[in-house]
């Protein structure tokens, strides 16, 4: 059915303009021109396309606001994930990850990137089906009507050279290949299903020995699937590889065919120029999370400088300190302004998109992220008269000054997801408190 939306202002690949008709067939995109209402629905405001959370650890949201007495570091708060990791099942998975996500739709996400590395049963062995957990990831983006990129995790070792221990039975395969074997039933399973797309991860060089790379590679070559990876994250972990390995992750990465136009460094905040230079002339992305490198004192990420060497900045959430990508894409060019003392790195449509256009690409969506025909038919609007927003105006007053809370309205592969601030589902805050309740 053929639906029109009129916007007072919405981002084109040419800039804001006004008094924008948009027509949708389905979950697509058929017309974009300017004119008056008529008789299209309003939507007042900003719309933009939807925003691509490029990674995300659902389960993480659990941990928001439990970690914060005293001090320690990445290290210790792993203890604590580990603790609600060993908790779940695909049952209190499902519907954790159904209220995150929905909570990330209240945001203005319409596709999530899940780095997904919690596959088997408490004592390692697979479930009857050894996909159960990320079906139950699949269909909690569904219900909170988001498309998924699903980072299918190899993750073999619980540190360089160590064995996997506790809680981490749970992430492994005992090897590529046997990861590889359960992965390509994942993607078998949704083949043809255009609103979900089965990637592969690396989870670190800690969790990954480099020959086992090659495998991961493989499968993303063979489905031209993503791979991500997280990358220097911690000083200590950059150290243990170079003694290892003698070489940077980064480096490791590369010797092994895991990067390129369809990878994605995540974090990479630790980088030597060798480094810089990898990520840039491979083509990689680079997504940066703020929030969360910030909430653990990771640090703060050369984006500026990969970007000028070639790679294309993404942006993501991961453990949910906070889900607002607003807020993760003026924390790009407000962190560079902290360690350069400079202001200026970013123009606001750079950092919209990074999370807009980019991120859907290095998902596996290179059809979102724009409001044009063909494309998924996502529109997302964020009020401008809200005391966040209120006397701004154009991308500055959305990057700079709105946050979740501004998105009012949400369509999601042409799906009314969000209507006046509220989900479909209902209040969203109950349904996360009961079930982060149900793990502790």
């Amino acid at each position: 059915m053929s639906l029109t939306y009129w916007c007072e202002q919405a981002w084109l690949p040419d800039g804001v303009a006004r008094d924008v008709l948009v027509e949708i067939d389905g979950p697509r995109i058929t017309r974009v021109e300017q004119g008056p209402p008529g008789s299209a629905e309003r939507l007042t405001g900003l719309t933009i396309p939807g925003l691509a959370n490029a990674h995300s650890h659902a389960f993480h949201r659990a941990l928001r606001g439990a970690t914060q007495e005293g001090k320690g570091d990445f290290w210790t708060w792993r203890t604590r994930m580990y603790e609600v990791a060993d908790r779940l099942d695909p049952d209190s998975y499902l519907r954790l990850a159904r209220a995150v996500y929905a909570e990330m739709a209240l945001a203005g996400v319409t596709c999530v990137g899940e780095f997904h590395y919690l596959h088997h049963d408490r004592d390692g062995r697979p479930y009857t089906d050894p996909n159960a957990m990320g079906h139950a990831l699949v269909q909690a983006a569904r219900d909170a009507g988001l498309r998924i990129a699903l980072l299918d995790t190899c993750y073999l070792t619980g540190g360089i050279g160590a064995p996997l221990s506790g809680a981490q039975v749970r992430f492994g395969d005992g090897s590529a290949e046997r990861w590889a074997a359960r992965a390509e039933d994942l993607a078998a399973a949704y083949e043809g299903q255009p609103d979900v797309e089965i990637g592969a991860a690396v989870h670190s060089v800690r969790a990954v020995p480099p020959e086992q790379m090659p495998v991961v590679a493989e499968f993303s070559h063979r489905h031209a699937a993503p791979l991500h990876v997280h990358v220097s994250e911690q000083r200590a972990e950059n150290a243990a590889c170079v003694e290892m390995y003698a070489a940077t992750p980064v480096q490791v990465l590369h010797e092994r065919g895991a990067l390129g136009p369809r990878s994605t460094a995540v974090h990479a905040t630790h980088l030597t120029e060798v480094d810089v230079e990898l990520l840039g002339h491979s083509r990689s992305y680079m997504c940066m999370c703020p929030t969360t490198e910030r909430d653990l004192a990771d640090g703060i990420g050369p984006a500026r400088t990969v970007s000028e060497k070639g790679a294309q900045i993404t942006l993501g959430s991961d453990s949910h300190a906070v889900i607002d990508l607003f807020e993760e894409a003026r924390a790009v060019e407000l962190n560079e302004r902290l360690a350069s003392e400079r202001r200026g790195h970013w123009r606001a449509a750079d950092l919209l998109t990074a999370a807009t256009g980019a991120g859907h690409t290095s998902l596996g969506f290179p059809d979102a992220g724009l409001l044009v025909p063909g494309a998924w038919a996502d529109l997302v609007s964020v009020r401008l008269d809200s005391v966040r927003t209120a006397g701004a105006d154009g991308l500055e007053a959305v990057v700079y000054a709105a946050t979740a809370a501004d998105v009012h309205s949400v369509i999601s592969g042409g799906r009314r997801v969000v209507t006046g601030g509220r989900h479909l589902l209902g209040e969203i805050g109950p349904l996360l408190a009961e079930a982060i309740g149900d793990l502790r």
